[in-house]
């Protein structure tokens, strides 16, 4: 071994010592250099993806196309932040679609309970009711992950001012972020389980609406507002009606086009047991896609608001009748009074 080192060095020997120390900081050079390409790709994706993939979305009525998307693409689209800054701003329509896609599944539980219950299997209404509870957990989750990367990206409502807004979409996915945080709150209590949402989160989205513009918003500001306080005891100011002012917003929401009023107004309705008002809201809703188109560029909006709709529908059908809102008949109900038909007495013929 002494014997090697006393050796001297070829020239073949000094290009081979050469080379390996050329490629030595070759390759220690890859990690920076990929750092750099990743950082690159991620910045480019989270500047596509909300200055062009989310309009896109916005603009088609296609709710199962978004909610898979959003579920196949979040753990990509996350994982840029380990390259680059956090995607905190995406991460709330992300979280915010995810979760309604758990929450989708939920429902589609809480439908099979209720019609076990119909047919008298209780063994079956058990199982789905767990599993509505596990996809309610789910839903919570994901929500509160959007509410957590809203407060990241634009401040905590509770403890900063409103954010000075860039353009449109910026402010949108500031309204969006506070439904994921009330829609956070809601799955928690749903699956009887504690996510760690917070329980003063429904006080804090209140409070924050007051950011936004409720005119250019379809009145969802002020319905969203409006909501908290008919759930939640001692929010509601002095001199204010809950009830009133989702009406408002429901009107401003048929006359804009995109009519997440009714939604705010039909939960509002469901938490005080009010199911004569919850099917004059539904009643409502489908009279208005009748008479108006919605809004071009928010036509996701509008649908995810017809879809919920037609859920609590499908939970008061299922409930009274075993099966959903029969196919054409959204708006109308099991005891609904029919119209008498004329009929001809056939003894007059012969």
């Amino acid at each position: 071994m002494n014997g090697f080192w006393k050796r001297p060095l070829t020239g073949a020997g000094v290009r081979g010592v050469l080379g390996a120390l050329a490629a030595g900081a070759l390759l220690s050079g890859c990690g920076a250099v990929n750092h750099m390409i990743y950082k690159t790709t991620g910045d480019v994706m989270q500047g596509f993806s909300r200055n062009h993939t989310v309009p896109y979305l916005m603009e088609s009525d296609d709710l199962a196309m978004g909610c898979s998307m959003s579920e196949a693409t979040a753990p990509l689209l996350m994982s840029f932040g380990r390259v680059t800054d956090e995607p905190d701003q995406l991460a709330v329509m992300l979280y915010l679609s995810s979760g309604s896609c758990a929450e989708e599944q939920a429902r589609e539980h809480e439908l099979a309970g209720l019609a076990a219950m119909y047919s008298l299997e209780p063994e079956a209404a058990e199982d789905a009711f767990i599993r509505q509870k596990r996809a309610h957990a789910l839903a919570a989750r994901r929500y509160l992950k959007g509410w957590q990367h809203h407060n990241a990206h634009y401040g905590n409502p509770d403890t900063s001012e409103c954010p000075d807004f860039d353009d449109d979409m910026d402010e949108f996915m500031y309204m969006a972020g506070l439904l994921s945080g009330l829609q956070a709150l809601n799955a928690q209590i749903q699956s009887t389980s504690s996510v760690g949402v917070p329980f003063n989160t429904g006080s804090v989205v209140g409070r924050a609406t007051q950011c936004l513009d409720n005119k250019k918003w379809w009145g969802a500001p002020m319905g969203l507002r409006a909501t908290v306080w008919a759930m939640i005891p001692g929010t509601q100011p002095a001199g204010e009606d809950a009830f009133e002012r989702l009406a408002l917003a429901a009107e401003q929401g048929e006359q804009s086009g995109v009519r997440l009023g009714h939604v705010f107004q039909a939960i509002a309705a469901l938490n005080k047991n009010d199911d004569a008002l919850v099917k004059s809201v539904i009643r409502s809703h489908a009279e208005s896609l009748e008479a108006d188109e919605a809004s071009q560029e928010w036509q996701f909006v509008d649908a995810m608001a017809t879809n919920m709709l037609v859920a609590i529908a499908d939970r008061l059908w299922v409930e009274h009748t075993g099966h959903r809102t029969p196919m054409g008949q959204f708006g109308a109900f099991w005891d609904d009074q029919r119209e008498p038909v004329e009929t001809m007495s056939l003894d007059d013929l012969l």
